[in-house]
């Protein structure tokens, strides 16, 4: 009697990239190794290094997907007519609710910043964000120093560098963006 449990999987990529996600939450970007993650979902070694390779291709296709969301985030704000406030608060939104994703964006030195994905999908929520600004006197340093704003508190949240006893992180950055970037 056999004790394994048979191959089968119907989208090996999307559920190593969601056990990926799961062990980024446990442990933090240096807490992913690719047999952890086969393990996980219940596959050999080979599986997961088939869809990407080595971890840094897994974390380039996890950054990848992150931009994309945040991408859908910012253009759905744009579309309901939100001014640079509200795509600041859907920033930290997306950073909150989706930190796995968040931890792994912005860090160059665990991913393959040349991948085409990864450079479309960050080129999109980047232009997003642009926008955002695009109606100010200068705006490219009010693109800098709203990334920063938005990026530097979502950091700090995710972290819990802030108190976050009662406080609500959307609102919170709301009133100070607010007061930074009066519309």
């Amino acid at each position: 009697m056999t004790t394994e449990r048979p191959y089968h999987h119907g989208d090996l990529r999307r559920a190593v990239l969601d056990a990926a996600v799961e062990a980024i939450t446990e442990h933090g970007p240096a807490g992913v190794g690719l047999r952890d993650l086969a393990r996980r979902v219940g596959v050999s070694h080979a599986g997961p290094v088939h869809h990407f390779k080595d971890k840094a291709g897994l974390l380039t296709a996890l950054a990848a997907e992150g931009f994309t969301l945040l991408a859908d985030a910012l253009d759905g704000t744009v579309a309901e007519g939100g001014d640079i406030v509200d795509l600041g608060v859907a920033y930290v939104r997306f950073a909150v609710g989706h930190r796995a994703h968040f931890e792994v964006m912005f860090r160059p030195d665990l991913l393959r910043p040349d991948d085409p994905a990864l450079t479309e999908a960050r080129d999109r929520a980047g232009a997003a964000l642009a926008d955002g600004v695009a109606d100010r006197p200068d705006p490219a340093s009010a693109s800098v120093a709203a990334w920063s704003l938005v990026h530097g508190f979502a950091t700090l949240w995710n972290t819990g560098a802030l108190s976050r006893a009662g406080r609500d992180p959307e609102a919170m950055v709301r009133a100070f963006a607010g007061s930074m970037f009066p519309t």
